[in-house]
């Protein structure tokens, strides 16, 4: 096991999102307090077919340590062949395999959370990463089941395939990310099974993520929907503290802002919108200040506005 990842202590991981937990997002919450950063989720095809998007999306940051790498697959031998290529990377810590994700286009190539309607196809995904991975560690990450829960199955499948930690969003497919978490569900999984188990699904604050680790008893919690302009919630976990000054607050905005333009260039300005509109969500001035950021394309100007909202904002 690697030194890096010890479960010595509840450990708190940044949720792969696509579109939100890119390298620079990424950076910002491992600066703050994250222990496990995760890249988005990769689909095998794209590694084996060597799409240049997804090798650019394989990128870290050199903070980030350790590091998973998040695929998704249906067939042992893409799978395979993906993880070659990954051997190949260093700076790799793990290999997480996406046996949760909900979304129809993935689900229809049977991967994500199709792999929970056919365990034994699952278990030998899992094996095939464990023995063909170069990496420390390899972990997988799932829902409760399909349509109906069958967690205590998934986990001991996970178990006896060799995963080294499991990470456990807990609602069905099927509960999509509407449905009520079934936290008890989570702490039967952890009592199931003796590898470490990471709790996911709407932990969108510092009391939250307290409460869950409490209730379920497991090594750890992920955040991701919960983290999106909130990416401070890490620091919080980390020290103790609940409360954030508005001047920390400040400096991890400008942070992210900063990072983002460093890796996209003048196209991380309109980029960084949708990151404007939910850092501002309760302050005053907010929509007039999206509307502003909405017609401004220069760095610099985007920069000075928003340092200057933030330094000196306050709450409706």
């Amino acid at each position: 096991m690697i030194k890096k990842l010890s479960f010595s202590k509840p450990i708190f991981v940044l949720a792969p999102l696509a579109g939100f937990t890119d390298l620079p997002f990424r950076s910002v919450v491992k600066k703050f307090g994250a222990d496990l950063t995760v890249s988005e989720m990769l689909s095998s095809n794209a590694l084996v077919y060597n799409s240049k998007k997804t090798f650019h999306m394989l990128e870290k940051s050199p903070i980030e340590d350790p590091y998973s790498v998040q695929i998704a697959g249906s067939s042992v031998d893409i799978v395979k062949g993906a993880v070659e290529i990954l051997n190949e990377h260093d700076g790799i810590d793990i290999i997480d395999l996406n046996c949760g994700c909900p979304v129809p286009k993935v689900v229809s190539h049977g991967s994500g959370s199709s792999l929970l309607l056919d365990l034994p196809l699952m278990g030998s995904i899992i094996k095939t990463i464990k023995d063909t991975s170069n990496k420390s560690m390899t972990s997988v990450k799932v829902r409760l089941g399909f349509e109906k829960k069958n967690h205590i199955d998934i986990a001991k499948m996970v178990e006896d395939s060799g995963a080294d930690f499991i990470a456990v969003h807990g609602r069905t497919r099927a509960g999509k990310f509407k449905a009520e978490v079934d936290y008890d569900a989570i702490k039967e999984m952890k009592e199931a099974i003796s590898i470490p188990v990471i709790a996911n699904g709407d932990i969108d604050s510092y009391d939250k993520a307290k409460w869950v680790l409490e209730h379920t008893g497991t090594d750890g919690v992920m955040i991701g929907r919960g983290a999106v302009g909130a990416p401070w919630i890490f620091h919080q976990l980390r020290s103790g503290e609940k409360d954030i000054s508005m001047s920390l607050k400040h400096e991890i905005i400008m942070e992210h802002f900063d990072k983002m333009m460093e890796f996209y260039g003048g196209h991380g300005v309109p980029m960084f919108r949708k990151h404007v509109h939910t850092y501002t969500k309760g302050y005053r001035g907010a929509s007039k200040l999206r509307d502003e950021v909405n017609r401004i394309g220069n760095i610099k100007e985007f920069r000075d506005i928003i340092d200057e909202f933030f330094k000196n904002g306050e709450f409706a």
